[in-house]
């Protein structure tokens, strides 16, 4: 009588573990189950590879990058008081420029001031050619003054008789008939006016020529 071989637990059990596939979620609960001391040393052994793996910084280098961090916050400082400085000097010179915008030409115009008040003080009683000295008195004080106006780019806007209105240089006045002049022309100038540059100061005030009525055209007989 031939008798079978017997097949042994243990190996039976450990064929079905080999046969059977790897779950990961098998694997961590075997890891949560491991005793203490092996899950601190894998524990351990991650902390040190992530240290191992970090720059790790010498005393040298972080002295240089504390000087650059000086140098930088130096500069810094230094630049921003430059803005403010020039900042400063701006509004100075802008708030002189506006007080003191005049001083020129009011300086070119104590010359003007200082000839009339010559001018003033000449005795008009019993000295002979007065006249003729106020007259050749005043001529110099405008040539000052045109001088003045000349050298500060002020401009006359003197229309003649018989220019074509300009509303941008020119102020009509009134209207009067003339047969003389054009309509929508200068018949007279009353007063001249003056132009900055390019800037109109004052407008030249004239009288405007229009077109004569019935009566004003037909002449009397003789």
């Amino acid at each position: 009588m031939t008798v079978g071989k017997q097949n042994n637990p243990s190996d039976e059990a450990q064929q079905e573990s080999a046969s059977e596939p790897l779950d990961p979620a098998v694997d961590a609960a075997k890891a949560a189950a491991a005793p203490d001391g092996e899950a601190g040393k894998v524990g351990s052994e991650d902390a040190e590879a992530e240290e191992s793996a970090e720059p790790q910084g010498t005393p040298d280098d972080l002295e240089a990058l504390r000087a650059e961090n000086g140098q930088l916050r130096d500069e810094f400082l230094r630049a921003r008081a430059d803005a403010e400085n020039a900042r400063k000097r701006a509004q100075t010179e802008i708030a002189n420029a506006r007080r003191f915008a005049l001083e020129g030409f009011a300086s070119e115009l104590l010359n003007v001031r200082d000839s009339l008040d010559l001018a003033r003080s000449v005795e008009l009683e019993g000295a002979e050619g007065v006249v003729e000295q106020v007259v050749e008195g005043l001529e110099l004080t405008l040539k000052q003054l045109d001088s003045a106006f000349d050298r500060f780019s002020v401009f006359e806007v003197s229309p003649e008789v018989g220019d074509r209105l300009d509303p941008e240089l020119h102020q009509a006045m009134t209207l009067a008939p003339s047969t003389e002049v054009k309509p929508n022309h200068i018949c007279q100038v009353i007063q001249k006016g003056y132009r900055l540059h390019d800037r109109l100061l004052r407008p030249a005030r004239v009288i405007v020529a229009k077109e004569p009525d019935g009566d004003e055209k037909s002449e009397p007989d003789a």
